[in-house]
This record gives C-alpha cells, structure tokens and sequence, in this order.
C-alpha cells in the first residue's frame, strides 16, 4: 500500500512538473510507402518543449496518424531535455556556434529590448527555452531536423561564469573581471 502512496506521489510530482511545460509544433512531415495495393501514408512530427525557464528538448515521433505522431515526438521531447544557463533570465551568457550536417547556427547575446531575431525552427526552440533577447542566424541547410539539432549543438556549448569558476576551481568574480575593490580588471593583465 505504501509503495502505491509513493507511485502516486511521484507520478503527482511529474504532472506538476509537466504542466508548466510548453510544446511547440516545428515540423510534420507526410510520408508515402508504395505497397502492393497502392501508397500507405504515414506522419513524422518534429516537436520542441520547454519550461520558459532554461530546460528545452526536441523529439521526434512517426506514426498513422498526426496526433498519435505529435504524442510520440511530445514524449521523446520530455525524456530528451537539456538545462541551458540564462543570463538574467532573458539571453544567453556567450555567443555560440553549432552545427548538425549541413546546417549552420550562429547564436548571438542580445541587449534587453531586442527580441527573439531567428526564424522558423531556432525560433520555436529560442522561445521555448525562455530566451527573450538573442540574434541569430542559420547558414547552410534550412531542413527543421538539422536546423534544430544544430541549436541545440550551439545551446550545449554554453556555459555560465559559476560553472567556468567551478571548472578552474576559482571565484566568480575573478572570471568575469571583478576585483573585491569593485573596479574592474584588464584582461591583458597576467
């Protein structure tokens, strides 16, 4: 009876967890297979999730049907999300670069007031990861598949002051240049 309690419990945890995320649609895809008896239709769907709060995943699902396809890409999503650090909760630490075959992204930080500037697919994972001011550019290959694994190529390279300090087991300030006087250091100090 207790271990039923603790089931339930965790599956109450995962429903709260859950509710608070957002799905977005990128891409469905119609696919025929030609078969003895004429052409079989099957959906692929391509979709992204995220809290708004830094956590962001994309998953992909195939199936007879559209909705059962979107559920399946929907689950994959959840099991596949990845933190990215944010910078005052709107934009990016650093500039990165990421790539997936073809496709090309660039990801830019972006002053307050900027906006989301990326189109199409980098815009659904931008705006589900909670990034309200970033520019960025796609190079190369504009298939929503590539485009949105090389986000998230760019998205793994990124990485916040405190996890730099911790890696080279120094302080936050003395990474981002500040001295305890609070004037701020040359980088070409050394």
């Amino acid at each position: 009876m207790a271990r039923k309690n603790e089931e339930r419990g965790d599956r109450r945890d995962r429903d709260e967890r859950d509710s608070d995320i957002v799905e977005k649609l990128v891409h469905i895809n119609r696919v025929a297979a030609t078969v003895k008896g004429g052409r079989r239709f099957s959906f692929a769907a391509l979709m992204v999730v995220g809290d708004q709060k830094g956590r962001v995943g994309f998953g992909h699902g195939k199936a007879r049907e559209v909705p059962e396809a979107i559920r399946k890409a929907t689950e994959e999503a959840k099991k596949t999300m990845i933190r990215v650090p944010l910078r005052e909760s709107r934009t990016l630490h650093h500039d990165g670069a990421g790539r997936h075959g073809a496709g090309k992204v660039m990801l830019r930080a972006a002053p307050p007031g900027t906006g989301i500037i990326a189109g199409g697919p980098m815009r659904a994972v931008l705006e589900t990861l909670g990034v309200q001011d970033v520019v960025s550019k796609s190079v190369g290959s504009s298939n929503p598949y590539n485009m949105v694994r090389a986000t998230f190529d760019a998205l793994k390279g990124q990485s916040s002051p405190r996890q730099v300090a911790n890696k080279r087991g120094k302080k936050v300030g003395d990474i981002i240049g500040r001295r305890a006087d609070g004037a701020s250091s040359d980088i070409g100090e050394g």
